[in-house]
């Protein structure tokens, strides 16, 4: 392309210039993509509006300088307020977990949304859709996703519309199926699907894409443009699982089948990933075309680089540990692709014991027999078992309860509790474990407090990331005792703390 390098360099200069010019707006803020996005502009300082069908959902996840509109694609009237004053709108909506005709909802909520935005005044449109070529065959999901990009461009506001193959991030969809795999079953009778060529792409550069996307020049046209995007690698699901197990220390063994209908499939993942069989399916059933890039323009109006499949794995594998641990798994919007489970809920292959209760007494009161766990005060409800659980953990090499902890109510964190490690410490807020005995995988307990009408709401997380089925099986042997202990534990949280009457020493004396 002519000029392409003065282009760049002036491109460039305009996106520094241009950071904080307007007010984006977020769709799908609730979703995988959506959530990040929000907050990597954020962190931009970019002034960001998100819309969402359940505002309360994203409180806690954006920060207050982002305004929060509660309304639907499907509602035209709400969309009209929303986009108000927005100079670039990002349109992240999908419904694939909705039953009936999806292709008909999505239609019908892009029209809504270029009609809106048309009327706005909005200077630009992007959206992420998925990297297929128009084919008669073409699967329903992939089939919508490129029919949305046409509304879209239907109504007169310029679009720029990505199109991605697999997404590599810890929580999004294709990932939580890839780990939850390749962690659960040593042995893999696989269907055809699994060797399918597709160019997977970190969510870090998807986030790159899209950001840039505001400021980014279309010389020429109407403005609009489609860019394929996708890692440096072209592999396939079978490539993904095996270097995810690699990077994780599994052998696995696959083995292929000749036929496996999308149905199968879709039921044999509901079994053995967190992926419901109505998502499953229609996952599956796009699976059958190949998703590789074979326009690079992206490459050249964008300044992203995109990452290989193992960094991407490696990243999100340790991205996964934080977001965990900061995750509020009772207020998971989409519950429905985690379903409940005897032994807690399956969030991909962890597995976590929730529980709550309120109790009326101020926070910093509350937060006194829990920083005080461990050591000479031991653990309150079956002290007992919680010993005996560390002798076994000495006698399998591990540290056992001996090392006790620094002090007796004084915390920080890198101290040593028994045996955890305190990994995040918030006074009267917030003290989170992480596990140090011998275990068949990673394990964290989690404690949090909030103010509640009634005095303290106080939740009681454990966390555990099994290695392979032996992990699963010793989660699962666990509960009954998880039942009596962590039960146990919030009862006499409580009680201790109605017998509280000073601060700690170090302790923060909050109003309520």
């Amino acid at each position: 392309m002519p000029g392409l390098s003065v282009y760049l360099a002036a491109h460039r200069s305009l996106r520094k210039e241009g950071m904080n010019a307007g007010r984006v707006l977020v769709t799908g803020a609730t979703g995988y993509v959506g959530g990040r996005l929000a907050r990597f502009l954020e962190e931009q300082g970019r002034p960001v509006r998100c819309l969402a069908r359940r505002p309360e959902a994203l409180r806690g996840r954006v920060t207050g300088q982002t305004e929060i509109f509660r309304g639907d694609v499907l509602d035209p009237d709400s969309l009209r307020k929303a986009l108000e004053g927005i100079d670039v709108a990002f349109y992240l909506v999908h419904s694939m977990g909705t039953r009936g005709d999806f292709e008909e909802e999505e239609l019908r909520g892009a029209r809504h949304f270029g009609e809106a935005a048309a009327a706005a005044g909005v200077r630009r449109i992007i959206y992420l859709g998925g990297l297929a070529t128009p084919v008669e065959d073409l699967s329903p999901h992939l089939r919508s996703r490129l029919r949305v990009g046409d509304e879209l461009r239907s109504h007169g506001v310029p679009v720029i519309e990505f199109r991605a193959s697999i997404i590599l991030g810890s929580g999004s969809l294709s990932f939580e199926m890839i780990r939850a795999l390749a962690e659960r079953l040593p042995v893999m009778i696989t269907p055809r699907w699994v060797d399918i060529e597709a160019q997977p792409i970190a969510i870090g550069d998807v986030l790159s894409y899209l950001s840039d996307a505001i400021d980014v020049e279309i010389p020429g046209g109407d403005g609009s443009a489609v860019f394929e995007i996708g890692g440096r690698e072209v592999t396939s699901y079978a490539g993904i699982m095996r270097e995810y197990a690699r990077q994780r220390g599994l052998k696995r063994l696959m083995f292929r089948v000749p036929v496996l209908t999308p149905r199968l499939s879709s039921l044999w993942l509901g079994l053995v990933t967190p992926l419901y069989a109505r998502v499953g399916r229609k996952l599956i059933d796009s699976i059958r075309h190949t998703t590789v890039v074979t326009d690079r323009r992206a490459l050249e109006f964008f300044n992203v680089r995109p990452r290989g499949l193992e960094e991407a794995i490696r990243v999100a594998l340790y991205n996964e540990d934080r977001e965990v641990a900061e995750t509020r798994w009772n207020d998971a919007v989409s519950s429905t692709g985690r379903p409940k489970a005897w032994g807690g809920v399956r969030f991909g292959t962890r597995l976590v014991d929730s529980r709550e209760v309120v109790i009326p007494h101020a926070r910093w009161k509350v937060f006194q027999p829990i920083r005080r766990l461990g050591g000479e005060t031991g653990w309150y409800s079956f002290d007992w078992l919680w010993r005996l659980r560390g002798l076994l953990d000495l006698l399998a090499g591990g540290a056992g309860m001996r090392r006790g902890r620094p002090h007796p109510d004084r915390i920080m964190v890198a101290d040593t509790l028994d045996f955890w490690r305190v990994e995040a410490f918030e006074e009267g807020r917030l003290l989170r474990l992480a596990a140090e005995m011998k275990l068949p995988g990673r394990a964290w307990l989690e404690f949090r407090l909030e103010d509640h009408h009634r005095g303290t709401l106080l939740r009681q997380i454990a966390i555990f990331d099994p290695v392979g089925l032996f992990g699963i099986c010793y989660w699962y042997a666990l509960y009954p005792l998880h039942e009596i202990v962590f039960r146990g534990l919030l009862r006499d949280i409580g009680a201790h703390a109605a017998k509280v009457t000073t601060p700690a020493d170090g302790a923060e004396v909050m109003p309520g």
